[in-house]
């Protein structure tokens, strides 16, 4: 019993931690800053706590729930990102009133449904994490009760990932009755190419996945949810739980479905290619920048998928560093919007940015930066994410996969190279107020050296990601 209370330890200790200040909260007036710094001190710790826990592969509770080197990867990415993206927003929530202690505690349940998503070796507990992820997210998305486009975007998003809930919950259930278990390793011993029933299964649950990336042709919420939900909520929407997503692909397609790969390749190749080419085309004609990074998300979730599509270990890895290099370029795209303020009201639209290379040159160099790196431009570190999977996509021979991905890149590129245009060639319209938000304009800069500094040591993270899969 000690040594699964051991194993489980960075669940509990989250979820300790969730009461306690819960408690906090409820009685302690105007709360909401003693909070956030305990909300940002607990992740700390649990960054340490799962640092400290061992690497080994371990199962306890029937199989049911697993630790192992790649669940503890992405949840200390998970942590991680979460931190930058809590601190960075911190003067934007206060701004826009919506600093209720109940949010970074919201945050908090979020990340504590992620985490036993990814330790997850069962259909029931990954569903369990699921939902409570997802309710989370419900409330995040409509937390500023006061403002109509938030409202709508909450509702949007309620509805329709309810459905996608429904079914990924259906395509679980037949799963079970067509392999007679919940268990991810049972469950791929059941399976073969004959069991048609579970490879119908199999296509709900990855939409259900596909829509909790907002991956096309379930994307639709995205551009809406992004554009109406506060910036501080949106910044957390397009990393987190996109890491997550992501990793569940990879864990479905590695562990339950990797006797049908034939049958979910397909698939993942339509999804891939769809995202990429949807996430090309529809930003060019955005004006808003939230919605531009929707679609612009979008399309790169397209571009990881590609790796996934492989069905082999390396493309698995290129998918892992993909999104790894997406949450340092997105953490700090949207910390550039926190200091994009005017008479107290924060800017949202690209024509906002028209000539501010003169008057504010740090900024407009950074978002230069990002652009660039988002574009895929060398040596910057979106670069490299892009040259590992089109490298993984090749070994396999997929080269019409491989062409598309290089098309939409270039097509992308255009919108990317259009915002930069308008930083440093069109007329000055507006001069931003002093933002005193040293958190921010941190994250911005921790963001930009690691996007510039990547090339001299991309074997650090290509090491890391290595050993995730090793002995497999």
């Amino acid at each position: 019993m000690i040594n699964n209370l051991n194993i489980l330890l960075p669940e509990i200790f989250l979820t300790l931690s969730i009461f306690t200040i819960l408690m906090i909260g409820v009685f302690t007036k105007k709360s909401f800053n003693l909070v956030f710094n305990l909300t940002s001190f607990i992740i700390i710790i649990s960054i340490i706590i799962i640092l400290n826990v061992s690497d080994k592969t371990v199962k306890i509770f029937l199989d049911s729930f697993i630790r192992d080197s790649f669940s503890n990867f992405f949840k200390i990415l998970i942590l991680i990102a979460s931190l930058f993206v809590l601190n960075s927003s911190k003067n934007f929530i206060i701004d826009r009133n919506i600093n209720k202690f109940e949010y970074p505690i919201i945050v908090l349940i979020s990340i504590l449904g992620m985490f036993f998503m990814l330790s997850s070796n069962d259909l029931i507990l990954f569903y369990l994490g699921l939902e409570l992820q997802s309710l989370s997210l419900y409330i995040l998305a409509s937390i500023d009760r006061d403002n109509l486009k938030s409202s709508e975007s909450g509702i949007k998003y309620f509805i329709l990932s309810a459905l996608s809930s429904g079914l990924l919950l259906y395509g679980c259930s037949l799963l079970y009755g067509f392999t007679g278990s919940t268990n991810f390793d049972l469950i791929s011993n059941s399976l073969n190419k004959e069991n048609t029933g579970a490879i119908f299964a199999m296509v709900f649950i990855l939409v259900g996945l596909a829509f909790k990336i907002s991956a096309v042709p379930f994307h639709m919420w995205t551009p809406d949810v992004y554009e109406g939900a506060p910036t501080s909520i949106t910044s957390f929407f397009a990393v987190v739980p996109k890491v997550t997503g992501l990793a569940l692909f990879i864990k479905f397609m590695f562990i339950p479905f990797s006797s049908i790969l034939l049958e979910w390749q397909s698939i993942i190749i339509f999804i891939s290619i769809a995202s990429m080419i949807l996430g090309a085309l529809a930003a060019i004609v955005q004006k808003n920048v939230k919605r531009l990074l929707a679609y612009s998300s979008i399309g790169h979730i397209g571009y990881a998928l590609a790796g996934v599509a492989t069905g082999v270990v390396s493309g698995y890895e290129s998918s892992i560093i993909y999104i790894t290099i997406y949450v340092v370029m997105n953490v700090g795209a949207f910390s550039c919007l926190y200091l994009m303020k005017k008479d107290g009201k924060y800017r949202e639209n690209i024509s906002d940015l028209s000539g501010i290379s003169k008057k504010h040159p740090l900024l407009s160099i950074s978002l230069l930066i990002i652009l660039f790196s988002l574009a895929g431009i060398p040596p910057l570190g979106g670069f490299f994410a892009k040259f590992y999977v089109f490298s993984s996509v090749l070994e396999q021979k997929m080269y019409a996969l491989a062409i598309i991905g290089l098309l939409t890149t270039v097509i992308s590129a255009f919108y990317y190279l259009r915002i930069i245009k308008t930083m440093y060639f069109d007329d000055s319209i507006i001069t931003y107020d002093v933002v005193k938000n040293k958190l921010a304009q941190t994250t911005i800069l921790i963001s930009c050296s690691v996007l510039i500094t990547f090339f001299l040591y991309p074997s650090v993270l290509n090491k890391l990601v290595n050993s995730l899969f090793a002995g497999q």
